[in-house]
């Protein structure tokens, strides 16, 4: 519609140009921009066409915000119900599990709950805001009064420019009518009319003018510091949204960190709470052997094993292991543990701490001795 409302107003305008100069060829004595003459009138009708143009575009930016954040609330909406279902899937884990290792899992679960449920909170206030701050007054303004009633003035206005275009045709026509027949009363009293009616629209126009420039600059100015504001609250509620939710992962994260380094740093726990120590080596290689502790070695050809875990000596006839160390084991005894050297070192170590390795590359052969 707008598009042909400006081809219509261009064709007036090649109309009235024409028509002007033909009146002119016949020596009338008003034209279509006869009734423009007046240059203060001829800047508020480029004013008010320039005012027009600006506030019909910051009307659509506005509609465009307004669009924009209606569908960012939807979304968010449903992220919000998504996270708080994952906020209950980490707090059910975390009072229910049953892990016999440890609750260190389950204190990470109820962390990470707690965590998601504050930033979906947060999340929910910054939807809210949007919504307030920034879509209402918006959309208000949009769909306000004061910009269809000056829009309506501006209308109203160009509607008798055109008229007093016509109008100004017409007293040209009757000029050269009544200058091809001179004398003849009747046409004088017409053109009298013609005139005073151009003239009567030449001032309600120019009156109407300067209302509707005035509102339309007014509104101009509403709406260029009103979307200005709303651009600014949207920013301040998204920057304060996300500094809130760094706060919360920040802390999270380190509650997590602290708890990882805490088990990272802990002895690792014993295959067996009641697993009995291992066979003192005097014992083991016949020096006051027993019979019970003949029993309890098993005479082994050497083999070699990789350690799956660590394991920290707790005697001086223990030996320390590294995940991933590789041990020369030499007897297997049938309590659970084993007798080995790596590293230039033998001692005893549990059994289920070990794998065998049929091969093992010849820089880790190394690494035993």
């Amino acid at each position: 519609m707008e598009a042909i409302r400006k081809q219509a107003s261009k064709l007036r305008e090649q109309v009235a140009r024409q028509q002007q100069a033909v009146m002119k060829q016949f020596g009338g004595g008003y034209g279509a921009d006869g009734v423009f003459a007046d240059e203060a009138e001829a800047q508020q009708h480029s004013k008010l066409e320039k005012l027009y143009i600006s506030t019909r575009a910051a009307k659509h930016f506005q509609r465009d915000i307004v669009r924009g954040v209606e569908g960012y609330i939807v979304t968010g909406s449903k992220q919000v119900e998504i996270g708080n279902k994952l906020c209950e899937d980490g707090k059910k884990y975390g009072t229910e599990n049953t892990c016999t290792s440890g609750s260190t899992l389950s204190k990470a679960a109820l962390s990470f709950a707690k965590a998601r449920s504050m930033m979906e909170k947060e999340r929910g206030n910054l939807l809210k805001a949007l919504g307030t701050q920034v879509a209402e007054p918006l959309r208000a303004m949009v769909m306000g009064a004061p910009l269809e009633d000056a829009r309506h003035l501006a209308q109203r206005y160009d509607r008798m420019r055109q008229e007093a275009e016509a109008q100004a045709i017409e007293v040209s026509k009757r000029q050269m009518k009544l200058r091809e027949a001179s004398g003849n009363s009747d046409m004088v009293a017409r053109l009298e009319a013609a005139e005073s009616k151009l003239q009567e629209l030449k001032s309600n126009m120019g009156v109407l003018g300067k209302e509707a420039v005035a509102a339309m600059t007014a509104v101009e100015a509403q709406q260029q510091r009103l979307t200005l504001q709303r651009l600014i609250a949207l920013v301040e509620s998204e920057r304060n949204y996300h500094q809130k939710v760094l706060q919360v992962l920040d802390q999270l994260e380190r509650e997590m960190v602290f708890e990882r380094q805490r088990i990272e740093g802990a002895p690792p726990p014993v295959v067996e709470s009641s697993m009995p120590p291992p066979p003192a080596y005097e014992e083991v290689n016949g020096i006051f052997m027993r019979n019970t502790v003949a029993e309890l070695v098993e005479t082994v050809e050497y083999f070699l094993a990789e350690a799956i875990q660590s394991y920290r000596a707790e005697s001086d006839t223990e030996l320390n292991l590294s995940a991933g160390d590789y041990i020369v084991v030499r007897k297997v005894s049938n309590n659970g543990w084993a007798e080995g050297e790596c590293r230039g070192k033998a001692g005893w170590f549990p059994y289920d701490y070990i794998e065998k390795r049929e091969r093992v590359l010849a820089s880790k052969v190394a690494q035993v001795f």
